[in-house]
């Protein structure tokens, strides 16, 4: 059962960041040791991507789990409460971010999204980061 108060509640959400996060900070830590450098949070792109690569037209978003609905992953289960007010809410996340990949490839763009869930295992990570940065067009 849901205890919360409303106020509780917003103080509870008001918590959650949309950038800086500790995944996010892990991801850039990992991108920056591995040699490549970056922007931050270029909000003249659609979605306003995490790390910006302009020389390379590539652009990493770190998604938590939970929040983008990660597909198959144990992480993006719903709330057991209040599911009337989750599942819209999480469901517009997730086109929100189609529609910004859509238009950011449109753009000549490539993209790169790494899921909370990933953070697993660094050396794979590191592998798919190369892989990704170092690929041509």
């Amino acid at each position: 059962m849901d205890t919360l108060t409303p106020a509780e509640r917003s103080a509870r959400m008001a918590l959650v960041r949309g950038k800086d996060t500790k995944p996010e900070l892990q991801v850039r830590r990992l991108v920056h040791g591995m040699g490549y450098r970056y922007r931050l949070h270029r909000r003249d792109l659609p979605g306003t991507p995490d790390l910006v690569f302009p020389g390379r037209s590539k652009v990493i978003f770190v998604h938590g789990c939970f929040w983008h609905r990660h597909l198959n992953c144990a992480l993006a289960r719903l709330p057991k409460t209040r599911g009337e007010f989750w599942l819209p809410k999480l469901t517009a996340n997730a086109e929100r971010d189609a529609r910004n990949l859509r238009a950011l490839r449109k753009l000549g763009w490539s993209v790169l999204t790494i899921w909370e869930c990933q953070l697993g295992d660094i050396a794979k990570l590191a592998k798919k980061i190369r892989g990704f940065l170092d690929a041509q067009r």
